[in-house]
């Protein structure tokens, strides 16, 4: 997967205006690739051409519209020579927190956050794996899938359950894909980012370790995006589906930890979510110092 990254190849990026999809259309363009960053943000994607240089194509589109997809399957033949080795589903939204399933306003909550999260996917993948499995057979030509996931949708804090349904069914939906295409010169990977500074986990939508947007200052614990792209395209380079990015308060070990918790409750007859209850609190602390 090494030879993603390199001149004359292609990406598609979704979400790619700001935070890890920027930070990865800059990846791409510094190896020489023709980049199409898509995004619903106007302003942002007014600045990618500045930020990421003129191997960027800026095309906005709402992700969870299939029409929007036929568009950009136009801009693909257009400006991208009808081929795409790289990929990266990566458009999100956060849904809303503190949600009461009851709520007469859960229904429309989740539709917002699952049209982006999830179907985001699903269209991404109807409208360009085709297009993707044609590049990747081309002789030395390997391509890749990147779906964006989050821990969320693994380990499922309480306070936010659309955010963490969407997230769910994105990463079993990512590992039916790597099972479909096991055979395949296309590689897939889900990449799951630790705290990282970006408008989802805090930052200024548009933050850049190099300074290209104003906003609050990083705290400590966080990874800039840049560091994710890094680990990612490390894990890719491996042949790794699962990139489980730790960040500079939660190492790779407390993560397993955590996800083995989490699983644990099926397998040993615990109440739901029992990492967060207090019955199971000093349980859970003995469990996370293993």
């Amino acid at each position: 997967m090494s030879a993603i990254f390199k001149s004359g190849n292609t990406a598609v990026i979704t979400g790619g205006a700001s935070g890890i999809g920027l930070a990865l259309a800059k990846r791409c363009a510094a190896a020489g690739m023709k980049v199409l960053v898509a995004d619903r943000n106007a302003a942002l994607l007014a600045a990618v051409p500045a930020v990421v240089g003129p191997a960027a194509v800026p095309f906005e589109m709402d992700v969870g519209s299939a029409a929007d997809w036929e568009r950009l399957k136009a801009a693909v033949a257009a400006d991208l020579g009808g081929r795409v080795t790289l990929l990266a589903l990566n458009a999100g939204v956060g849904g809303v927190r503190a949600l009461s399933l009851a709520s007469p306003e859960a229904p429309d909550a989740f539709r917002r956050v699952l049209d982006t999260n999830l179907m985001g996917v699903v269209n991404g993948l109807a409208a360009l794996l085709p297009i993707v499995r044609e590049t990747a057979a081309a002789p030395d030509r390997p391509a890749a899938v990147v779906v964006t996931g989050s821990k969320q949708g693994i380990t499922n804090p309480p306070g936010n359950p659309a955010y963490n349904a969407s997230k769910a069914a994105v990463k079993a939906l990512a590992e039916h894909l790597a099972y479909d295409l096991r055979d395949t010169p296309v590689g897939v990977h889900l990449l799951v980012p630790g705290w990282t500074w970006t408008g989802l986990g805090g930052g200024a939508a548009g933050v850049l370790r190099d300074g290209g947007a104003a906003g609050s200052a990083k705290p400590a614990a966080a990874w800039w995006p840049e560091q994710v792209v890094e680990f990612l395209e490390a894990k890719m380079a491996a042949g790794q589906f699962w990139v489980l990015c730790p960040d500079n308060e939660v190492s790779e070990p407390l993560d397993r930890r955590r996800m083995l918790w989490s699983a644990g409750d099926a397998v040993e007859g615990r109440k739901p979510l029992s990492r967060w209850r207090d019955e199971y609190k000093d349980e859970v602390a003995e469990w996370m110092k293993q």
